[in-house]
């Protein structure tokens, strides 16, 4: 299996993570498994049907796909014949492009794009970061600063804040505040606040000279090691131990 991210334009930088492209190669024929990072994403199926979703979905060629923000893992099928062209979108970031009542609606699911905000696969065979970088340029509609305000508050406390700190800090109520996380992002800000968490995590977990098990806990904010290796198996489907 082959895979690489390109970086998007300067001007659609504070929007989306990155641009990225899966191949298959001839001895692949098995389940790739995908962690909870809150990002929603964009897919387009190049090569053949692709299962996702952990089996409910398949992806016909050819079909544009939205990818709600996880909040679980879930696998895709990797054959030979694979081809998926995708974009990661930063959190929340999915409304500057197009437009859904509630993001929570599509959370943790693959739902096929109407041909009319589909992407055009003849382009993104022929000039595909080039075409990307256009298509959502022309989409792009900026919003108002306060969902970011409020991600990046969560990210500069490392993921270590309460819901109710975070609502008066940004003079919102609780309640408006799991309405706009709802609507936008996907999830509640709790729910939300524990992937960031786990995404510290997983990075420490993953270097090659990783600290122990009871330090990277500490230094997410979980309680304790305990803590830390049920999120991780709960969210990965593995135990620390095995990154």
């Amino acid at each position: 299996m082959k895979y690489k991210e390109t970086i998007p334009t300067a001007g659609l930088q504070s929007f989306i993570h990155s641009f990225w492209e899966l191949t298959g190669e001839a001895n692949d024929r098995q389940w790739e498994r995908i962690f909870p990072d809150g990002c929603p994403g964009v897919v387009v199926n190049m090569g053949a049907s692709c299962p996702t979703d952990s089996g409910a979905l398949v992806m016909d060629q050819g079909r544009t796909y939205v990818v709600g923000s996880a909040k679980n893992f879930k696998e895709s099928f990797v054959e030979e014949r694979t081809h998926l062209v995708g974009v990661c979108l930063k959190p929340g970031a999915f409304s500057h492009f197009f437009t859904y009542a509630d993001q929570r609606e599509i959370a943790d699911k693959t739902v096929l794009l109407e041909r009319s905000n589909s992407l055009k696969t003849a382009l993104l065979h022929k000039e595909p970061y080039s075409y990307l970088n256009r298509f959502f340029l022309e989409r792009l509609s900026p919003q108002d600063g306060f969902l970011q305000t409020v991600l990046n508050d969560i990210q500069q406390a490392g993921a270590v804040v309460r819901v109710g700190e975070l609502a008066k800090r940004n003079h919102v109520t609780i309640r408006q505040l799991e309405r706009y996380f709802s609507r936008y992002v996907g999830m509640t800000p709790k729910e939300y606040i524990n992937i960031v968490r786990f995404q510290r995590a997983l990075q420490a977990l993953q270097q090659p000279e990783r600290k122990s098990l009871s330090e990277i806990a500490f230094l997410s904010g979980y309680y304790d090691q305990a803590h830390l290796t049920n999120e991780v198996k709960r969210l990965t489907g593995n135990n620390p131990s095995e990154f």
